[in-house]
């Protein structure tokens, strides 16, 4: 929203008015239009590039979340290298499925929703409330799900009150649910939810839990041609982010090659993947 000061010297007087600590909320009343829920769509069929398959796992200390790099419009691979794995703040991050340019928007918007209530609030939001800022923002874009434009992400967190990794799941609607020990969404989410089904443990260590969500991303791939496993020969690989009470950090593209490269090797030897104990 940009304001228009050459006239007088000053901001409009909405940029002045006390009001809520929501940004997305200030954009609702003085300019909806900006919000992507609201945007009037072209007559016909929308064909947009899809993100896919998201996962994330706790262990003692943090969660770990994950996304491959493939979007797809139909039957056709529409980008190799996407990101779909954002720091919402400090200690939370986001991954996106589903239509990926509205995705990225959102993410962007509900950064800057987190930013606006820390600096009028003087804190910031607890993991709760900023889960529940981002259902808020989902349920915003339903008219454009309805249509086939549907943004269904994965919210995941440190959560300083409660001193643990968090995970949170959403359907098109805003509606959200807390996952225990591991979570997925996007087209290849069964595959890798079956996956960690089989080998997640609640004693994980990090390195356990950052190899556990590149084999269900690996097992998603196998199974989803949406999803894309680790491409060895143009050096693309899953973005794996590590959250803890340290804050938010992402695996390097050198860290991110060692993980991609050793469960790859390993499924020379076992096709289908390694029994819980070999994990």
């Amino acid at each position: 929203m940009e304001a228009n000061t050459r006239s007088t010297g000053r901001l409009p007087a909405a940029f002045l008015t006390p009001g809520s600590s929501s940004f997305v909320d200030f954009l609702s009343d003085h300019s909806p239009g900006m919000l992507p829920g609201n945007r009037k769509l072209p007559e016909g069929v929308v064909e947009a590039p899809h993100g896919t398959t998201i996962v994330a796992a706790t262990f003692p200390g943090g969660v770990v979340l994950a996304g491959d790099r493939r979007a797809t419009m139909g039957n056709m691979i529409a980008q190799r290298d996407i990101e779909k794995v954002f720091p919402a703040d400090e200690f939370s991050a986001v991954g996106i499925a589903g239509t990926a340019g509205l995705a990225v928007e959102m993410v962007k918007l509900f950064q800057l929703e987190l930013e606006h209530f820390e600096k009028v609030e003087g804190t910031t939001l607890s993991l709760e409330g900023k889960a529940n800022r981002l259902s808020t923002m989902i349920r915003g874009n339903l008219g454009m799900a309805m249509q086939g434009l549907a943004v269904v992400p994965l919210f995941a967190g440190w959560d300083e009150g409660k001193e643990k990794g968090r995970i949170f799941s959403y359907d098109v609607t805003g509606g959200r649910s807390e996952e225990h020990g591991f979570a997925a969404t996007g087209s290849g989410s069964i595959f890798a939810r079956g996956s960690m089904k089989k080998l997640y443990r609640p004693d994980l260590t990090e390195e356990q839990a950052t190899t556990l969500v590149v084999q269900a991303l690996y097992d998603a791939a196998d199974d989803d041609s949406a999803t894309g496993g680790p491409d060895l020969y143009r050096k693309i690989f899953p973005i794996v982010t590590v959250i803890t009470d340290e804050g938010f950090r992402r695996l390097t593209e050198e860290e991110s090659s060692v993980l991609a490269r050793s469960v790859t090797d390993r499924r020379l030897e076992q096709p289908d993947g390694p029994r819980a104990a070999l994990l």
